[in-house]
């Protein structure tokens, strides 16, 4: 059996849309992609803790996790990513990406090319991408 790797997603809603993040053409999972910010889990972190973590070091913003609003599987050769999505309040910081990133934009309709895990989670609650 594979490992499972939990990785916690923030859908960040602004006044144009939500918030989405291009993954870095060199990246070994999801190269081009856009995706929610986020991150792996660490040892000993709660998920409110590792979300808080991995939205300030892809992006300068504070959030607070409110709800879950869902978990999709991305199944790698090696590992299966367990994408945790919570809905967030931004509470300050300015948006700067990191290294992992190379775009972003505030999303509400259109065409991009998804992580697969985020094409199944949009495609079951297109109201949160309104």
């Amino acid at each position: 059996m594979k490992p499972f790797i939990p990785v916690v997603r923030a859908l960040i809603r602004g006044e144009d849309g939500v918030l989405m993040l291009r993954r870095s053409r060199e990246s070994s999972t999801n190269p081009s992609l856009w995706e929610l910010p986020g991150g792996k889990v660490r040892a000993g972190e709660t998920l409110d803790e590792a979300l808080s973590r991995e939205v300030r070091e892809e992006t300068g913003l504070r959030i607070t996790p409110l709800h879950l609003l869902g978990a999709y599987e991305q199944v790698f050769p090696h590992k299966v990513s367990v994408n945790i999505i919570f809905s967030v309040e931004v509470r300050g910081g300015a948006l700067e990406l990191s290294m992992e990133h190379e775009d972003f934009c505030w999303f509400r309709s259109g065409v991009l090319e998804f992580s697969p895990w985020l094409s199944e989670f949009k495609g079951d609650r297109p109201d949160l991408f309104r």
